[in-house]
């Protein structure tokens, strides 16, 4: 009897080839055995892995940044977010990200629950973390980013969700958790 009621659904490594090495992602090819004895090819990005932070204020507005995003091709409403350091925690991420992208600091800090960005084809794993007891401090974003915050009541937020005004996946399950988890 198999004790992995999931084995029939897996597919089994079996080797990979680099074929990009970049500063911030990586890409591979895997051959793995699929489930039914056939071989495949699986294109795979590698990611460091981020955190996204829903900084909530006491009048139930979320900060977020707007920013260009070139492989859109446009201005995006975002939570604010970053890369993970190596094997930097999520919570140290997200205090050293909002801070440099909103000035913002915080007194209370949950980290709410992690997703896969793009699981067919990338590792990137995001933990979304609220922040609340929100003090206003000077920005400092990273060289070659433009940034400008927005305050954005949730209310009005949740409507731009679903006007598709919000596009970016992080930011709308975040606004849409808040409600989820009686935030607001």
């Amino acid at each position: 009897m198999n004790k992995d009621p999931e084995a029939r659904l897996k597919e089994r490594h079996l080797s990979s080839e680099r074929v990009y090495d970049g500063s911030f992602i990586k890409v591979r090819v895997d051959t793995v055995w699929l489930p039914d004895g056939e071989r495949a090819k699986r294109e795979v990005v590698e990611h460091p892995g981020a955190v996204a932070i829903l900084p909530l204020t006491e009048r139930k507005e979320v900060v977020m940044v707007r920013q260009y995003r070139h492989a859109t091709g446009e201005v995006l409403l975002e939570l604010p977010a970053g890369k993970r350091e190596g094997d930097e925690e999520p919570l140290a991420c997200a205090r050293r990200e909002l801070e440099e992208e909103t000035g913002l600091t915080a007194s209370q800090w949950r980290v709410l629950f992690s997703f896969y960005t793009s699981p067919g084809f990338c590792d990137e794993l995001i933990y979304l973390v609220l922040a609340k007891g929100l003090s206003q401090g000077e920005a400092h974003p990273d060289s070659g980013e433009f940034i400008d915050t927005v305050t954005v009541p949730v209310d009005e937020a949740k409507r731009m969700v679903f006007s598709g005004e919000i596009k970016d996946a992080k930011t709308a399950i975040g606004i849409l958790a808040l409600e989820a988890m009686g935030e607001v």
